[in-house]
């Protein structure tokens, strides 16, 4: 069953492209939807499972990376015995069945507006930067670097944390004067050991981790990870068995859709145009794919 736009629950506290948000006191309920965006767009089209492998694979990836920062994970909502546990929540009453396996209770933390990007290969903007000033985020690169070519060790390029439209790539220097320079600094490191254990794992498993970006919260003095963590919606998947340095990558996102929406002559304003059956389906089992690689499961 596609999660396009809506639940049936109360208390919403957030709706963001993809995920919605609902407040349990002390905790909260993330959704994972079906909805896609491109171009910061939400598109009228759902992507089936697209929400169920956004969960899934967060829960994973928390569960993997506990004992290098804690994080806001508590529970995933699933079906058992023909029941949604729980079936229940505080405030929000039954649980709807299509909920299971795209929704997660998590703690509430406090957001710091800061996206924690790490990036082992030259790709995207990036790229684009590199060509362009030599440079990423402003950090000077070593020359005659390629596009999608592995950097020489991993860097952190933070950004500020936009509600709409893009984010803004800052320096060091400029996230240490918004928020300190010892609070920069962990989650500088934490991020970076996080995606340097992602990348050796998923590397065993055929798929390269070009990039990813994080999200971290203080749950009182504790910084921990939230939102999502190492989906093909935060990251740049890439198979291994098919990587060349020079060129651009084929990766597990939603690259079909916007391959299409490019084709198509959208003007990347709304309302987007709804998308083909082929593509929907494409799309769908490039995120079952990575899900499968990566957790040697599938999605329950």
């Amino acid at each position: 069953m596609t999660i396009l736009l809506e639940t049936n629950l109360s208390g919403l506290a957030f709706r963001g492209k993809v995920r919605d948000t609902y407040d349990l006191g002390d905790r909260l309920l993330i959704v994972a939807t079906d909805r896609i965006s491109a171009y910061d767009v939400v598109l009228p089209t759902g992507i089936p499972d697209k929400g169920a492998v956004l969960t899934q694979m967060s829960e994973f990836w928390f569960q993997k990376t506990a004992g290098i920062v804690p994080n806001h994970y508590l529970q995933t909502v699933r079906r058992s015995d023909g029941r949604i546990e729980p079936d229940r929540l505080p405030l929000l009453g039954e649980v709807p069945p299509e909920l299971a396996g795209r929704a997660m209770i998590v703690r509430k933390a406090k957001r710091i507006d800061i996206e924690c990007v790490v990036r082992g290969y030259l790709a995207g903007s990036a790229w684009a930067e590199y060509q362009e000033r030599g440079t990423v985020c402003g950090e000077r690169l070593p020359e005659g670097l390629r596009e999608s070519e592995k950097l020489p060790s991993p860097i952190f390029t933070p950004s500020t944390k936009a509600e709409s439209g893009h984010d803004q790539n800052i320096s060091f220097a400029e996230m240490a004067s918004l928020i300190g320079s010892g609070l920069a600094a962990s989650l500088r490191d934490y991020s970076l050991a996080v995606f340097q254990f992602a990348e050796a794992f998923a590397r065993e498993r055929g798929i390269i981790i070009a990039d990813t970006k994080m999200e971290f919260g203080l749950l009182g003095d504790e910084l921990i990870l939230i939102d999502e963590l190492l989906t093909p919606d935060s990251s740049r998947f890439w198979p291994a068995d098919q990587y060349a340095p020079g060129r651009s990558q084929p990766s597990f996102d939603k690259q079909p859709v916007r391959d299409w929406l490019t084709a198509s002559g959208w003007n990347k304003e709304p309302p987007a145009p709804t998308l083909p059956a082929e593509v929907v389906t494409q799309t769908t089992a490039r995120y079952r794919e990575a899900f499968r690689r990566l957790t040697g499961g599938e999605l329950a």
